[in-house]
């Protein structure tokens, strides 16, 4: 008999059992949405918590911490080290920053802001991806450039209650109203010295504004001043970069800066591939690293034990609905047992006759599993659209922007299929192999 014989005969008898058959696709079905619904939650949330991570951390930055000593002591990064990183393979840039340790308060007229300032090596930031939306970059030590959202965050020096919007921006009506661009402001630094707070100011021109973030949710407060700048404060502050002096604590006799170290060192790597690479010759080398990769190996590991726990879990309905399978099979058998005794009597090979039972048990599991598949799409959409608009109403409450509860990869309904189709052939098999074994004479007498 051909296969597409054995089809025709398979579709034959399933329509004169069309009650019991619906019955047991409706199960295979159900657990196969069960099976998708379910995983798809692990692969939602994994979805959800990888997008938050990658967009609040370049995928490409490494971030170096320092070197590690044999003596189990720690050191900062030097320029030997920047030279090291920079001969890596793969390694598109090497950015170092110094931080000025104290807020620096910056004015022009009536308006100030107080943020971080840096020195940095700006043709390494040009590598590693730094844009301005204005100006240029410096080119004399008293140049300065600030980052996108300064300019929002210099504000009145009058005290305001209802200062800030809700985005952290001092409100227009209260910013200073001019284009900063070749503006001079006035950098104020502080020091302890006698038991008494003195001020030092420096006067700067700002020449270039930052590109603005990618993210709304982003800010960019810097300030960018020169090296030399830097030395004048810690030759008033007589700490290394500025660093206040507190009530009880002395200077130093002797001010000792080593201009080769940093405080912040990022490396970019040309790709996202190239990261890991990079990462394990730096651990190679004693340098403790963090990436956004090794945050997403850990979440995928664990986000993979998940998924893995609730496919178990759902595969345990599959089962369930494989007894309707079995059941169904064998009462298929014991129906069928005149037409399997002609089939043997005109010279059907045994083998034939097991095929045509598990083929019909397996197209009574794929017909479930694709009916369950198609089933659980429509109930992922409607579970990510329901479910924020319950918490809502429920708790008050508005939920992260992008969170996704259920997710459905193409990978999954395969997984439910490839299951779902092997359930179906160990459940229809011992029905198949009782069908060989039916006597042509008892089945001629409809007896089994």
């Amino acid at each position: 008999m051909k296969l597409g014989d054995q089809f025709r005969f398979v579709r034959q008898n399933m329509k004169k059992n069309k009650t019991r058959v619906f019955m047991t696709i409706l199960a295979t079905a159900m657990g196969c949405a069960f099976l998708i619904v379910l995983a798809s939650v692990g692969f939602g949330l994994q979805k959800s918590v990888v997008k938050e991570i990658t967009e609040q951390r370049i995928v490409t930055q490494i971030d170096v911490h320092g070197k590690e000593l044999k003596d189990g002591g720690f050191r900062p990064i030097t320029d030997k080290d920047i030279a090291t990183f920079e001969k890596i393979k793969d390694v598109k840039a090497v950015t170092r920053r110094n931080m000025l340790q104290q807020d620096g308060i910056y004015s022009i007229g009536r308006y100030q802001a107080g943020t971080e300032t840096y020195v940095t090596d700006f043709p390494s930031e040009v590598k590693a991806g730094f844009e301005l939306s204005a100006g240029h970059l410096p080119k004399a030590d008293n140049e300065i450039v600030v980052g996108y959202d300064f300019p929002f965050v210099l504000g009145t020096k009058e005290e305001v209650e209802d200062l800030y919007d809700n985005k952290g921006h001092v409100k227009k009506k209260y910013r200073y109203p001019e284009n900063l661009l070749g503006k001079e402001l006035s950098l104020t630094v502080k020091q302890l010295k006698k038991g008494k707070e003195e001020e030092k100011k420096l006067k700067l021109t700002v020449v270039g504004i930052g590109k603005k973030p990618t993210k709304d949710w982003m800010q960019d407060r810097s300030v960018f001043i020169s090296k030399k700048v830097l030395n004048e404060i810690e030759s008033f502050t007589k700490t290394p970069r500025g660093m206040l002096l507190g009530p009880n604590d002395s200077p130093p006799e002797k001010l000792n800066v080593k201009e080769d170290n940093y405080d912040e060192v990022k490396i970019y790597a040309k790709n996202m591939e190239a990261v890991q690479k990079i990462v394990d010759q730096l651990k190679d080398k004693n340098y403790p690293t963090y990436s956004v990769v090794n945050e997403l190996k850990e979440v995928n590991m664990m986000f993979t034990i998940a998924k893995a726990g609730l496919i178990f879990i759902g595969t345990i309905a599959i089962l369930i609905a494989s007894i309707g399978i079995y059941n169904t099979m064998t009462m298929a058998v014991t129906e069928r047992s005149p037409d399997i005794g002609i089939m043997k009597a005109i010279g059907a090979n045994p083998k034939t006759i097991k095929q045509i039972f598990l083929l019909e048990s397996s197209y009574i599991g794929l017909i479930g599993a694709c009916i369950g598949t198609a089933v659980s799409y429509g109930i992922s959409y409607a579970v990510n659209f329901i479910i924020p608009l319950i918490i809502k109403q429920a708790f008050g409450k508005e939920l992260p922007a992008g969170l996704t509860f259920s997710d459905i990869p193409l990978i999954l309904p395969i997984i439910c299929i490839v299951i779902c189709f092997a359930v179906t052939l160990l459940s229809g098999y011992r029905p198949a192999q009782r069908a060989t074994r039916v006597d042509v004479l008892k089945a001629m007498r409809r007896e089994v």
